[in-house]
């Protein structure tokens, strides 16, 4: 069988059978992966011609058409095809790591946000915009963002304490300065693309600042000159954090602006007052040709979507990594 690449232009021949991201990786395509294990979305391509059949850990295996996205670690070639991977220079490879880390500081940010400080055993590359998995207690694990880049030995997270939720419980009750913690990763596709000129913009709402402080941090570790928005939304005054951060990342980016806008804020209030999408909304009459990062709930991250999409922002330009609160 022969497996087109674009926008490569190479063509490979391969057997029936054989999984995509295994022949990728045989073939030296420059592909994204981490987990292997279809969790984390990082090897996703689109199926441009033929079908492949997909399997995963939420989902039976499948026939895949054209125009569809796939995740290559998942991908059985049955035929053949032709796919569509990212442009080389937005490839990042930095294969999951499992890696011990102690508990250097906890914070309370707000009433309900903690800061978790980990110092790390062994170095942990990863790229900024990226999470890890979490593992407190053999019972206790969950994905978080780092709100950090790597190089610097300690990851930094930002955790809402969820009333009667099993790990944030813990880690509001139980964890302390000291305590070891498993970390596996990196993991997730919404990490900064450092290629292009264009602006930038950041949605966060809540705890998803953290990864919106990685990605401008990683903006200006990387020396990149690019316009940078940032809308920080939160349901009220008390839930805002971080400012202090923004005002310094400000001072070392002078074309970072942030807007914080606040669902139930009040006319008097300093911060602008609104659904964060709304904001975006009014702000722009076009956005052509920007890349998008967003973090925070699903429903945001939605709306947001089809909000950038309507301002002419490209579908493949809006990063996000929805996190679903479990509830347990």
């Amino acid at each position: 069988m022969e497996l087109a690449i674009l926008p490569l232009q190479r063509t490979l021949q391969v057997q029936a059978g054989a999984n995509l991201l295994d022949v990728l990786r045989n073939n030296e395509i420059p592909i994204s992966y981490s987990c292997m294990a279809g969790r984390c979305g990082t090897c996703r391509c689109k199926i441009v011609a033929g079908h492949v059949h997909e399997s995963g850990p939420e989902r039976s295996v499948s026939p895949m058409n054209e125009g569809r996205s796939v995740l290559a670690c998942q991908t059985t070639l049955v035929e053949s095809c032709a796919i569509e991977i990212p442009e080389s220079d937005e490839i990042v490879v930095h294969p999951a790591r499992v890696i011990k880390a102690r508990v250097l500081e906890l914070k309370n940010l707000t009433h309900d946000i903690k800061q978790v400080r980990l110092a790390l055993g062994k170095p942990l590359e990863f790229s900024p915009g990226q999470y890890a998995t979490l593992q407190f207690t053999p019972e206790h694990i969950r994905p978080y963002s780092m709100a950090c880049t790597h190089g610097q030995g300690e990851l930094e997270f930002h955790i809402r304490l969820i009333p009667d939720g099993r790990v944030t419980s813990y880690i509001a009750r139980d964890l302390k300065e000291g305590d070891m913690v498993r970390v596996s990763g990196p993991l997730g596709t919404a990490y900064l693309r450092r290629s292009h000129k264009s602006p930038i913009v950041c949605i966060a709402g809540g705890t998803g600042l953290a990864p919106v402080l990685s990605v401008i941090r990683g903006v200006i570790a990387e020396g990149m000159g690019n316009p940078v928005h940032v809308y920080f939304g939160v349901r009220a005054s008390n839930d805002i954090y971080g400012v202090e951060w923004l005002q310094e990342l400000q001072r070392l980016h002078a074309d970072l602006h942030v807007h914080i806008v606040v669902a139930s804020g009040s006319a008097e209030s300093q911060w602008r007052t609104g659904v964060v999408t709304k904001a975006l909304e009014e702000d722009w009459v076009t956005m052509d040709g920007w890349h998008a990062y967003v973090a925070g709930s699903p429903l945001m991250v939605d709306a947001a979507t089809l909000v950038l999409a309507s301002k002419g922002v490209k579908r493949e330009h809006i990063y996000a990594d929805a996190f679903y609160p479990s509830g347990v």
